[in-house]
């Protein structure tokens, strides 16, 4: 499966991912890389409920 992933940097310089696909999934980073890598996770365990 696929999903959309949506990165915002925030006003700490922090690195917001969201999948707008699924309700309140969402997670964060300090690089880009991290929050893409967290996203995913956060993706699995959404989807092991």
């Amino acid at each position: 499966m696929k999903f959309k992933i949506v990165i915002q940097q925030d006003e700490d310089g922090r690195f917001n991912a969201s999948c707008l696909e699924l309700k309140g999934c969402h997670s964060f980073g300090d690089t880009v890389e991290d929050a893409v890598k967290n996203i995913r996770e956060a993706v699995e365990l959404y989807l092991q409920k």
